[in-house]
């Protein structure tokens, strides 16, 4: 209980702050592509760090690197409450904190994801991943709410919010024991062989390869998220508080998808339903590009994020029960530069198809090549497609 109640607060904090820095950062600039720069701040640093984080995380206490990580992203939040409180319009702070939050995701993704095995045993594992990534919707959906109604307040107190978020995690998380985290044994590698294991692992397991990709850019070219701010602003017209909501409605959609799976877990056609799912993500993504009504893009979005935590929920899974723990943190680090990939890349892109194109082409044609990409990954990965139970991935 510890764990996951330090868990729910620093996606509180992680959520409240994307929502607040998003605003913020259009509010002073009113250009497009700053939001693009927005996700290219954190995604640089998490390119550069995460193979060095998924070794640290092998071959050293998890629970410290994530007290080390949660942290790091808790001086960045007083730093943005410094930089709020003094009303500084200088945009290239807020990207110099973004790039420091960065760092810090680069340890706390793959730390997460290889601790979790450590705290359950593998019998529980696929439900644990379920109620585990159902609790944390919560906070998704919270967080972006909240977010909006504090900036409406004042950003300095939507900070101040999030540093508090990260210090209650914090306290947390040094009473959460690890019954089942297993010894590490030294290994005499250099450390790039170290550092690129679990890309070498990955790609020698076709089904975890196409997972992954697949959701790589599945999201990477069909994300809308970068994109709600303007469509809040210029095309729904509506103030901070339906931007919260609407970056909600993916989470809620999400959490009762989770609630759905953490009682009646998927356990045939597991591959195929992953596809499925993808599909759904793409159509509900172009129902919103259209959309010029508040209810219909808030319906889009649910339905968007319900079909991802079912993408999420086999995906993860197959990771976890095919990945033995002494590669966990390489394997999970390379999972996260994926998901880093997805969703920071994934709004840069967003972002600057929006400033060449305009927000509804971008949105139009980002629906359009998630639905490619799924129909060319079921063509070419057949395997994945043809896995029908988890108990068929072993480690």
């Amino acid at each position: 209980m510890p764990f996951l109640i330090a868990r729910l607060a620093a996606v509180f904090a992680m959520q409240i702050q994307a929502v607040v820095v998003a605003w913020q950062v259009y509010d002073i600039t009113r250009d497009p592509l700053s939001l693009a720069y927005v996700g290219l701040a954190q995604f640089v640093p998490m390119v550069l760090l995460l193979l060095p984080a998924g070794d640290l995380v092998d071959r050293f206490s998890r629970k410290r690197i994530l007290i080390f990580s949660w942290s790091l992203q808790a001086g960045c939040s007083a730093l943005l409450l410094g930089l709020s409180w003094r009303g500084s319009p200088d945009i290239n702070l807020y990207y110099g904190v973004l790039v420091l939050f960065g760092c810090g995701r680069a340890f706390t993704g793959p730390t997460l994801q290889s601790l979790l095995p450590q705290i359950v045993p593998r019998s529980q594992l696929a439900r644990a991943i379920a109620v585990n990534s159902m609790i944390m919707k919560i906070a998704v959906i919270g967080g972006p709410l909240l977010g909006g109604i504090l900036y409406a307040v004042g950003g300095s107190l939507a900070y101040g919010v999030c540093l508090g978020c990260f210090v209650l995690a914090l306290l947390l998380l040094g009473r959460v024991p690890v019954p089942y985290a297993e010894t590490f044994t030294p290994v005499e590698n250099s450390a790039w062989r170290r550092f690129t294991a679990g890309i070498v692992y990955i790609r020698s397991r076709p089904i975890i390869l196409g997972a992954l990709s697949l959701d790589l850019f599945a999201v990477l070219l069909g994300g809308v998220v970068a994109l709600l701010p303007i469509y809040a602003q210029e095309v729904l017209h509506v103030g901070p508080e339906g931007l919260g909501a609407l970056r909600s409605a993916v989470a809620v959609g999400a959490l009762l998808m989770g609630l759905y799976l953490s009682v009646r877990a998927i356990t045939r056609h597991v591959g195929l339903i992953m596809f499925i799912a993808v599909m759904v993500f793409g159509v509900a993504n172009l129902v919103f590009a259209f959309s010029t009504m508040f209810w219909v893009s808030f319906v889009a979005l649910l339905v968007a994020g319900a079909a991802d935590m079912i993408s999420v929920y086999v995906r993860t899974t197959l990771i976890q029960l095919a990945t033995p723990d002494a590669m966990r943190g390489r394997v999970n680090a390379v999972n996260m530069l994926f998901i880093g990939s997805s969703n920071e890349l994934g709004e840069f892109r967003a972002g600057t198809s929006a400033a060449w194109f305009g927000t509804v082409p971008a949105a139009v044609l980002g629906g359009v090549a998630t639905l490619a990409v799924a129909g060319a990954w079921m063509w070419g990965f057949k395997t994945l497609r043809r896995v029908d139970r988890f108990s068929e991935v072993e480690a």
